[in-house]
């Protein structure tokens, strides 16, 4: 008989039905057979009180195993943890994998931290003061040290009873890496590759001696590069001295990839794309520091438009098309921009790599602009019977996506090497500048041909 799943909602009510009714057996027995992560959702749904209620049923090891799902930067994370007894606190995040207790730590309140560290097991909390020391962006910061690593000189058959042994506390098990004596990285073999060996072969007979690792100082973007380059489930991590200290799973370059993604739709959009609040107060404080800024930026176009008001009034005609130049020419260079943020996400471009993008950048926006700039030329002659005039505008639509493509493309590689984020080279300020560049390009190629096509 085929088992169907209950509807999340009709679950939860039950759940919560029994949480209230004090049937902690029934809740127990539903509850610890959900996924994690579902697990960890039905929580987030509760009150307070009700909260307060599931503590006094779940031990803290049960609690955290879906606290490993919960993201570690959620705003009330404090408050959940503060709401609990501290020793069950310290308790929970003792039993989560180090790499997420880690993470939670780094949101918490400094004296928060100390006290609930100063509650744990001392060995744990000294492992999880090496994880806090470093940088949150680096391998190190988005390590675990929740693995197995065996020594080389273990036979196939010792190895899997001592992998049976540390199976429990291990992130993952599937890559087991091999050490020497000192710790020194020296090879890995797969859970596979163990299970079909013969029991007596010697482990350093069979594992893979070239291991591909990463260093606890490697950027994140560069070790989520190197998984997804070589499509592993993890990647060993070494310190200075070449000694393993961890492992990064993939799990963690999922959040990387996304946290790089909200990062880069942020400085497009030039707002926090993450920030969810529904209060319209601070969702205008978040917004108005681009916007103002922005607005000035645009009260230069502005001036620029009011210096060439003689040329307007002797020709009015030229108003007519200033937001289809400035707009086309906006949107080329956003798309320019988009292309380059990805580009530099993927890459470490040197120097003569970034000369050649520039290039063809450059020749991509000539492209661009020639094909435009005779469509509109061809549509301005017929509609307004003046071909004079619609190559002026067609020229100057040329020009400026020309220019707004090599800007689009331009700035965000020399904020990069300049040790910015590029994606901070939003598509707001990119269009706004494009909309300055393109005016000015607009109204000096309208000045060159103006007798020519008013007569």
């Amino acid at each position: 008989m085929e088992n169907k799943q209950e509807p999340t909602e009709i679950l939860n009510a039950k759940l919560v039905r029994a949480l209230v009714k004090g049937e902690n057996k029934v809740f127990r027995k539903t509850f610890l057979n959900m996924h994690f992560y579902d697990q960890a959702q039905f929580y987030l749904s509760l009150t307070a009180e009700q909260r307060h209620l599931l503590y006094h049923i779940l031990d803290p090891h049960e609690m955290g195993d879906f606290f490993d799902t919960i993201e570690d930067d959620l705003p009330e994370m404090a408050d959940l943890l503060a709401e609990m007894v501290p020793q069950y606190a310290a308790e929970l995040l003792n039993s989560m994998f180090d790499d997420n207790a880690a993470d939670i730590l780094e949101h918490l309140p400094k004296e928060d931290v100390d006290h609930y560290l100063a509650l744990m097991d001392k060995a744990d909390a000294i492992q999880l003061r090496k994880l806090l020391h470093y940088d949150t962006e680096t391998a190190g910061g988005i390590m675990t040290t929740n693995f197995v690593s065996l020594r080389a000189d273990l036979t196939v058959g010792q190895a899997l009873a001592e992998l049976k042994r540390e199976a429990d506390e291990a992130e993952t098990i599937y890559y087991v890496y091999l050490v020497d004596a000192d710790r020194y990285l020296v090879g890995v073999i797969t859970l596979r590759d163990l299970i079909i060996t013969d029991n007596h072969t010697k482990l350093a007979a069979v594992m893979t001696p070239n291991v591909i690792s990463a260093s606890v100082h490697d950027e994140q973007t560069d070790v989520a590069q190197k998984i997804r380059d070589y499509d592993f489930i993890a990647l060993p991590v070494v310190d200075d001295a070449q000694k393993l200290v961890g492992i990064i799973t993939v799990d963690d370059v999922i959040e990387v990839i996304d946290d790089e993604a909200q990062s880069d739709y942020s400085g497009l959009a030039g707002v926090d794309v993450d920030d969810v609040s529904e209060n319209p107060f601070r969702a205008a404080s978040k917004r108005l520091p681009w916007l103002i800024t922005l607005l000035f930026l645009g009260m230069s176009t502005a001036t620029l438009i009011n210096h060439y008001e003689s040329l307007l009034s002797e020709a009015s005609i030229l108003a007519v098309f200033i937001s289809l130049i400035t707009g086309t020419a906006g949107n080329a260079g956003t798309q320019s921009l988009a292309v380059a943020v990805r580009r530099l996400a993927l890459t470490n471009d040197d120097k003569p790599r970034l000369l050649r993008l520039i290039g063809s950048e450059i020749l991509t926006g000539l492209v661009t602009g020639l094909v435009t700039g005779l469509t509109i030329t061809l549509i301005v002659g017929i509609w307004k019977q003046n071909f004079i005039l619609g190559l002026t505008i067609g020229l100057a639509m040329t020009a400026a996506i020309t220019v707004a493509n090599l800007a689009g493309s331009l700035i965000p590689m020399l904020m990069d090497k300049l040790g910015f984020d590029p994606a901070v080279a939003s598509g707001p300020f990119i269009t706004t500048l494009s909309d300055l560049t393109s005016v000015l390009i607009y109204f000096s190629i309208a000045q060159m041909f103006l007798h020519a096509f008013l007569n």
